[in-house]
């Protein structure tokens, strides 16, 4: 082929698409700044800081946990309480702050299962609670959110129920009874209830939390499959 035929028919087509690259670059830079400044924005706002320590306390609660004596322990079990009660606040300050973000939506639930999978793992060869129940719990844990993120690449929003709500005050209580784990003299006002180990009731109360997290799931597959027949039937009609 001849030079003059080649100038005619223009540059190579790999030429053209670096090139085509260049003339995109400035709005691309421009986009891909904007999504990191969103990003830091939400990463540095009060609600997604408090996930961000809850995330933070797990390696101390551990700590405390291993040194194993009952100040330890209970200090182990203040830490958890006081996570805990970030996971309540966060949501509603992000709520209340109009700062609800994706990545709160990701980090939430996340630092959630975190927290509860670092301290049931450890509680089982302490003796505290038994392998399949952790297990259990944990493979509910995985598949529902396995589920959930099917049912968002679909367009389907599963919203918590009340089991899983159960579920999940039952479990926060329970471990913090798991993670005490020595007997207390306990006074109730006017009740002497003398001394209680609070082990076995943190045992009973997760184990009741695993009837409740089971039956959740039973609820979101069933809501799940009923949905994607509805929308497949009104895909079908259209």
């Amino acid at each position: 082929m001849s030079s003059s035929s080649r100038s005619r028919s223009g540059p190579p087509p790999r030429w053209r698409k670096r090139r085509s690259r260049a003339a995109l670059s400035v709005d691309e830079r421009a986009q891909l700044a904007q999504r990191r400044r969103s990003i830091k924005e939400d990463a540095l706002n009060l609600p997604n800081l408090l996930t961000f320590g809850r995330i933070a306390v797990i390696p101390l609660v551990l700590w405390l946990i291993d040194r194993g004596s009952p100040k330890d322990c209970l200090w182990a079990a203040i830490v958890y309480a006081l996570a805990c009660i970030t996971d309540l606040l966060d949501g509603y300050l992000a709520r209340r702050m109009n700062v609800v973000s994706l990545l709160g939506k990701f980090l939430d639930p996340l630092a959630d299962k975190l927290l509860v999978t670092a301290v049931l793992v450890r509680m089982v060869p302490m003796g505290r609670i038994a392998e399949w129940a952790v297990v259990l719990l944990l493979s509910r844990e995985l598949a529902v959110t396995g589920l959930r993120s099917l049912a968002s690449s679909e367009g389907i929003v599963i919203a918590a129920g009340d089991d899983g709500k159960s579920k999940t005050a039952l479990q926060m209580v329970g471990i913090l009874c798991l993670l005490i784990g020595y007997p207390y003299h306990l006074n109730l006002y006017i009740f002497d209830l003398g001394m209680v180990d609070l082990v076995p009731v943190g045992r009973a109360l997760v184990y009741i939390s695993l009837f409740f997290s089971l039956k959740s799931a039973v609820s979101y597959t069933s809501l799940f499959a009923e949905t994607v027949q509805a929308k497949g039937g009104r895909s079908a009609k259209a």
